[in-house]
């Protein structure tokens, strides 16, 4: 959903990398929508190589609902690309979003904040995002005992609105008997300021 058209939010998002694209230099992303009703809304996309279109890098399934009308008069955003050069010197984005590994081994993100917030106040779904992946990778890593590996899957669903935080992250690695290659890890993201709620459930499967 645009956001001129409804106060969109995230509930279900997946993704399947078919080509980690190691050497692509921009990639492109073809959302298409699949449903919408009155509420919920579907959709897909197709991640290529931007200048070799028929590269094929990963598959994306959306589940998104309306939970309000934006106001009159809302206009579209002017487009202001903002050109960002990958160097070792960029920071992590862990350490964009303030996020840290506390003492007790748990990820966490800082307290709510306007720079993490959402237009509706909640926790954004971009440090969510960032968060879940980065302990993902880390448990994953300690359980498989390397740091080499290659993201595979990811299957994120949206519980609740995270109010206040600090936003702690729950890991449970595992690998299956049969394929010694593949290590999931389950997170949960949880906000210690709301009685500790649920707010954000995924799952990542990655290959050593």
């Amino acid at each position: 959903m645009s956001d001129l058209e409804a106060v969109p939010n995230p509930v279900i998002h997946s993704c399947q990398i078919i080509d980690p694209g190691h050497d692509v230099r921009r990639f492109e992303v073809i959302g298409e929508g699949l449903k919408r009703g009155r509420q919920m809304a579907y959709s897909r996309s197709k991640i290529v190589d931007a200048d070799r279109p028929g590269r094929v890098l990963a598959l994306t399934e959306g589940q998104g609902v309306s939970i309000g009308t934006p106001p009159d008069g809302l206009q579209k955003m002017p487009v202001d690309p903002i050109v960002v050069i990958d160097s070792a010197d960029l920071p992590p984005l862990w350490e964009v979003f303030g996020a840290n590994r506390s003492e007790d081994g748990h990820w966490r993100l800082p307290t709510l904040s306007a720079d993490v917030a959402s237009p509706d106040a909640a926790l954004h779904i971009g440090p969510q995002f960032v968060i879940l992946e980065t302990a993902a990778r880390d448990a994953a890593a300690q359980f498989a005992g390397t740091s080499q590996l290659q993201a595979v899957s990811s299957h994120v669903m949206f519980l609740a609105r995270g109010k206040f935080g600090p936003f702690r992250t729950e890991c449970e690695a595992m690998g299956g008997r049969r394929t010694g290659d593949t290590v999931a890890v389950r997170v949960l993201l949880h906000d210690e300021g709301a009685d500790d709620r649920a707010i954000t459930a995924a799952a990542y499967t990655f290959r050593i």
